[in-house]
């Protein structure tokens, strides 16, 4: 679990670190090191206290959009109730096939994006997600083509 610092303040390294990580996420600590010229310790401190503070929530690849043609995507659209959306969202983040999570403004509070290998799981991941306390309404549309 992360223990968020809300006094911290990301300074330069840091946003600097993250821009690398985006890019190569696999990146050894030494790579990384070398690439913003500062010691091995100096970016493992970093890594660290970024993931303690829930600034990166994690390392991932980033895939081809057609590398999986039998994935199911879809765009969920979410209301939260009151004051509820820290909870919502914490649940919400728990969901393995909710891919991305934004806030929002407007009619919607929250934006999902879904990926399922099935329409099974898809229709399954609608209703965990509508069953979550605190989510008032949602509205969900299958992405069919890039274009």
């Amino acid at each position: 679990m992360h223990t968020k610092d809300p006094l911290y303040k990301f300074d330069d390294l840091d946003r600097e670190l993250i821009t690398v990580l985006r890019r190569d996420g696999r990146a050894s600590i030494s790579k990384l090191a070398q690439i913003l010229k500062v010691s091995r310790g100096t970016v493992q401190n970093r890594i660290d206290r970024l993931l303690e503070t829930g600034a990166l929530l994690g390392f991932t690849i980033r895939a081809r959009e057609d590398s999986e043609p039998g994935l199911i995507k879809a765009i969920m659209t979410i209301e939260v109730a009151g004051r509820s959306t820290t909870q919502v969202i914490r649940k919400l983040r728990g969901l393995p096939e909710l891919h991305t999570l934004h806030t929002t403004n407007g009619s919607w509070d929250l934006i999902a994006e879904i990926r399922a290998e099935n329409l099974h799981d898809f229709d399954r991941i609608l209703r965990e997600v509508r069953m979550i306390e605190g989510i008032l309404n949602s509205e969900t549309s299958i992405l069919l083509s890039s274009v």
